[in-house]
């Protein structure tokens, strides 16, 4: 036991040590019921907490096999309090469910087979609960009206009581359509799985999120549960050009033709059978006290199903609006389920529980998306920049430390020994990115860039006419450049963890030949950005990738950090890295 890899505390956080053995193992089988909260050199940190527990058992896991998992793993003997624990909160899923009424129209019934259980919600949350319509009319069961369904799912899960809505869902209109005919076309194993545990919901589909990594076609799932469902769609996503992507998706891989899809952004406003709109148009309003009016696209047809791409980047307006339209089937697709505004909850009781993950490494080891190798390279700063921190706020050390000078050397360092890849040069801040671009001779795309300019750009990225493209975090989702295999992160958004995911997300596609790719994130050396950068890799991390670690003294530049770093993880990643000349 005492050779085992994981400390388990008495407040539900496991240590991990990393060294050890059965380091990868453990890390796996901790991703399925605990979150990565912090990721030092020797052990890493999880935490079992009452979400996790919930997904897992929404995923098929018993708290059984949590605790046997645990006990597995566990270097001591469990605390008993962790195991009543995890039998508790686990035990509480699917003791609630929503149903239809059987005798009142436009009201559902709250019921559970514990009869302890409704009694402790009316002895301890009755007004929280009445305010939102709720009455008690048994010792196993209380009454909601059916318009508040959603904010009494958000309200219980808020209080610890997980409710399974078995209420039912409108068919909406229905739409004919089919895969185009295409012999070389179908679905993978694991799209195929994510397809079934959607649809197997009550035996007909209806809410939940699919998690699977950026490269791994979740619009092809999301295509697949449309067909599955025969009905009108509308999808919600990031970007117009994701809305772009979705619409060449749908006439490219169905029967649906242009005059079947609606684009709704900034730039066009077509309402048809499938409407793909981005969050951006659904939350604008002219002023901030003005209603934001295209929430009415809610509503606008007999919508069967709506798919929010992108789940984790979800506004708070539309989880207000998507609390009122629980009668809609509801699918969410992600890449990760982390939210930096800490509103994972909503996304469970709003658009449903995690249904299905893949985990990242598993799909590399099958070749269905690309090895990358990470490496966090450390720039010293100059004294310069050392000398105008002491005197700034926080905020303006980590711009300053970000911001960093000699980044743009070492980036021109990597994408010299890179200088035949398809390489992006990503960053939060305008003028960092200006510079980079001048020095690279580089196009560059920031918000400024419209859409036909970026879409030209991309296009001439794809051909391989430009083998070097600069972007802001406006290419951070749902971009399309399959033949992308080096990303250089100068700078980024503090310490979002689905930021760097979403970057590194961009190098997955499948290669040719090696099926490798590289990413590298600059990070001022002894200073505040340091801080931010653990936090920023933790879900990486926890998806089994290494960020290697090199130093860059100001003599010697790259050529000593990067020669040191190949060498030393050549035989774990395969050569990966070689020496920058």
């Amino acid at each position: 036991m005492h050779n085992k890899p994981c400390i388990v505390q008495r407040d539900r956080t496991v240590l991990l040590e990393t060294c050890h053995a059965d380091y990868e193992a453990a890390r796996d089988a901790l991703a399925g019921y605990a979150d990565l909260i912090k990721s030092p050199s020797s052990f890493h940190t999880y935490r079992i907490t009452p979400l996790s527990l919930w997904n897992a058992a929404a995923a098929g896991m018993s708290p059984a096999e949590v605790a046997t998992s645990l006990q597995s793993l566990s270097r001591f003997d469990v605390p008993a309090t962790v195991l009543d624990d995890i039998r508790q909160l686990m035990g509480r899923y699917g003791q609630l469910s929503l149903l239809p009424h059987p005798t009142r129209e436009r009201w559902l019934v709250l019921y559970s087979d514990h009869e302890t259980l409704i009694q402790e919600l009316k002895s301890r949350h009755a007004v929280a609960l009445g305010s939102l319509g709720m009455e008690f009319i048994s010792l196993q069961a209380a009454q909601v009206p059916a318009e508040r369904r959603g904010e009494i799912k958000q309200e219980l899960t808020r209080l610890g009581y997980p409710v399974l809505d078995r209420a039912g869902y409108q068919d909406g209109q229905y739409l004919d359509m089919h895969w185009r005919e295409n012999e070389s076309f179908q679905l993978r194993d694991y799209q195929r799985s994510a397809v079934e545990s959607f649809k197997d919901v009550d035996g007909e589909g209806g809410n939940g999120v699919l998690v699977l990594p950026c490269g791994a076609g979740k619009t092809i799932i999301g295509l697949a549960a449309m067909l599955e469902l025969k009905c009108e769609t509308l999808i919600l996503t990031s970007n117009t050009t994701s809305v772009r992507q979705w619409s060449r998706e749908l006439q490219s891989r169905t029967s649906l033709t242009s005059d079947d899809i609606g684009e709704y952004s900034g730039q066009r406003k077509m309402v048809r059978p499938v409407t793909v709109a981005t969050y951006q148009i659904l939350t604008h309003r002219k002023g901030k006290d003005d209603e934001q009016l295209h929430m009415k696209l809610f509503n606008e047809r007999r919508w069967g199903l709506i798919i929010y791409d992108e789940v984790h980047l979800l506004p708070a307006p539309v989880f207000r609006a998507t609390a009122d339209i629980q009668a809609t089937r509801r699918l969410g697709l992600t890449a990760t389920l982390v939210r930096e505004d800490g509103r994972e909850h909503d996304v469970f009781s709003l658009i449903g529980p995690k249904r299905y993950e893949m985990p990242w490494k598993r799909l590399e080891e099958t070749g269905w998306i690309a090895e990358v190798a990470c490496a966090e390279i450390k720039v010293p700063l100059p004294e310069q920049v050392k000398n105008a921190s002491i005197a700034a706020s926080k905020r303006e050390q980590y711009r300053l430390a970000a911001e960093n000078p000699l980044k743009l050397d070492a980036a021109c360092r990597l994408i010299q020994h890179h200088h035949e890849a398809q390489t992006l040069i990503i960053g939060q801040y305008l003028d960092q990115l200006h510079l980079i671009a001048e020095r690279l001779q580089a196009p560059l795309i920031t918000g400024q860039t419209t859409q036909e300019q970026r879409q030209e750009l991309y296009a001439a990225f794809r051909r391989g006419d430009v083998r070097r493209l600069v972007v802001s975090k406006v290419a951070n989702f749902a971009v399309d450049l399959p033949d992308a295999s080096v990303a250089i992160e100068l700078s980024g958004s503090y310490g979002s963890r689905q930021e760097e995911a979403q970057r590194l997300g961009r190098l997955l596609r499948p290669k040719q030949g090696h099926n490798r790719a590289f990413f590298y994130t600059l990070v001022s050396a002894d200073s505040r950005e340091e801080m931010f950068a653990l936090r920023r890799q933790l879900f990486l991390i926890e998806q089994g990738y290494e960020y290697h670690s090199v130093t860059v003294s100001e003599q010697h530049g790259l050529l000593e950090g990067v020669h040191a770093f190949g060498h030393g993880i050549g035989r774990r990643s395969h050569g990966l890295f070689k020496e920058v000349p």
